[in-house]
């Protein structure tokens, strides 16, 4: 066959190598496409990032990614997840709040999820204020988390839910929102 090209090829073949080429063209743009590769404006027009995830094929909304970080002041850190707020306080001069049942601590730890705002009892060692890894909240700046926001302030941090229900947690005192 060598020499003949694609004249000697039955129309058959022929049909079969062209289905192979759009294919093949297919597949080299869907993979582009899927890598980020939109080019500069990618970015600028809503396309993925280096920090972005991938959309799932299945039509469900990703998940929001977890989100850690400490005031300025290194005295409060909050983690963030899709399914709420955690916030701890190293160093606190309000009277600790009772936890029914607690036989530990409390007033380190407060939680904000579906269920709403509460103080978390503290058995062991209250835990780190910041996560490993987590950035640090600028004073004036917000961060949100799928329904979860947080915001930065020098009077401690506020973070709210759907609703607006949430908290508000400082050295010298809390309390819960609205």
């Amino acid at each position: 066959m060598a020499g003949r090209g694609l004249a000697g090829l039955s129309p058959g073949m022929k049909a079969f190598l062209a289905v192979d080429v759009v294919l093949v063209v297919v597949l080299v743009v869907l993979l582009f496409a899927l890598r980020g590769g939109g080019g500069p404006d990618a970015a600028a027009s809503g396309g993925p990032t280096a920090t972005g995830s991938a959309a799932p094929t299945d039509g469900a909304t990703p998940e929001p990614e977890p989100v850690s970080f400490v005031l300025p002041s290194g005295n409060i850190g909050c983690d963030m997840t899709a399914g709420g707020v955690e916030c701890r306080i190293a160093s606190f001069t309000y009277a600790p709040p009772q936890v029914a049942g607690c036989e530990g601590t409390t007033g380190n730890v407060v939680r904000l999820d579906a269920q709403g705002f509460a103080f978390a009892c503290v058995e062991d060692e209250p835990p780190a204020v910041a996560a490993p890894g987590a950035t640090r909240l600028e004073y004036g700046r917000e961060t949100t988390v799928g329904d979860w926001t947080c915001g930065a302030g020098t009077d401690g941090v506020t973070c709210t839910g759907p609703g607006g229900v949430g908290f508000r947690l400082a050295r010298a005192d809390w309390s819960e929102l609205p």
